[in-house]
């Protein structure tokens, strides 16, 4: 049994560190290849960046459902929403100074994950997700970038930065998109570590799988949003790095929980699902409120949004 859990605690860390490192490398080389082909400052901060750093929630989505455990997928996904509008935003200001944000992006990107969050968590409800119900997720989440996309200003400094040079290296495209397909194989490889060891644990411990994904495996996979924050943050791109935490938790709320089940429908725990669900959609209103009503994350607001995550523990023994 020790050398199960030992086993299971090893597989588990290096599952989350092989994804956090393998994302962070697709990410910025996936901007890289996006910024050479020109490609628009809003689909590089809530598209691209917000899918890439959301691979992880992705391949553990397919990777779950496919084996018949669909908890895993949906306990990470809803776990990841409140770990990114909570834990990650409260940690940054700690770790690389205050973001300063828009109040008209933070507001219309965050109805729009909101919004995302109570269609998922009314459809977990039932238990049981049909393709119907996983495709519509997936839908929603196209309808919902347009509408912010349609909404959202953009102004001449962000777009400055995100324009390549004249003169693109051919040879440093080629290694992008190498370094790019390899981080994406990366992640994939340590989304399977991850899914196979939170199994492993659940039986050992006799913890529900839903549980072990929406508290322990949605911090690692929301590492790669931490991590591209920062270093977003530490060029003073405010809109790209609000952009990629929102933007995430938005694709979390829809297209992850829906990718996997649109493939693979199945049951999942309801119940575990509503009330886990509806205290991250709690943590998002919160954390929108604060953001829109003070222009920043500072450590004070941060300390506020850690504290509001620890509070979800108390779910545990509810």
């Amino acid at each position: 049994m020790v050398v199960e859990i030992a086993l299971a605690v090893a597989v588990l860390i290096i599952g989350i560190v092989l994804m956090a490192y393998s994302s962070e490398k697709a990410v910025g080389h996936s901007i890289r290849i996006a910024t050479a082909l020109r490609v628009s400052p809003l689909v590089i901060g809530l598209i691209l960046v917000s899918i890439g750093t959301d691979l992880p929630e992705i391949v553990n989505s397919i990777t779950s459902s496919a084996i018949g455990h669909g908890d895993i997928n949906v306990g990470d996904s809803l776990g990841s929403a409140l770990t990114q509008m909570t834990l990650i935003l409260g940690l940054i200001p700690f770790l690389a100074g205050d973001l300063r944000v828009k109040k008209r992006e933070v507001l219309v990107i965050g109805a729009c994950e909101v919004l995302a969050l109570i269609l998922t968590v009314s459809m977990a409800e039932k238990g049981y997700f049909t393709r119907i119900n996983a495709l519509f997720l997936m839908a929603i989440w196209i309808v919902l970038i347009l509408l912010a996309k349609s909404v959202m200003e953009k102004d001449d400094e962000e777009k400055k930065w995100l324009m390549p040079s004249a003169n693109g290296r051919l040879r440093q495209n080629l290694l992008d998109w190498i370094i790019a397909i390899l981080g994406f194989v990366g992640v994939a490889i340590g989304s399977y570590a991850v899914v196979q060891s939170v199994i492993m644990l659940s039986a050992s411990f006799n913890i529900a799988e839903y549980i072990v994904s929406f508290f322990i495996v949605a911090i690692g996979t929301s590492l790669p949003e931490l991590v591209v924050t920062i270093s977003a943050l530490r060029r003073k791109e405010y809109a790209l790095s609000i952009g990629n935490v929102i933007g995430s938790c938005l694709f979390d709320a829809s297209f992850s929980v829906g990718i996997g089940l649109f493939f693979f429908p199945q049951a999942i725990s309801g119940e575990l699902a509503t009330y886990t669900g509806l205290y991250a959609i709690f943590g998002s209103i919160f954390a929108i409120f604060v953001l829109a009503l003070n222009g920043k994350v500072d450590k004070k607001s941060g300390a506020l949004f850690i504290l509001v995550y620890l509070l979800s523990y108390s779910l545990m023994t509810a």
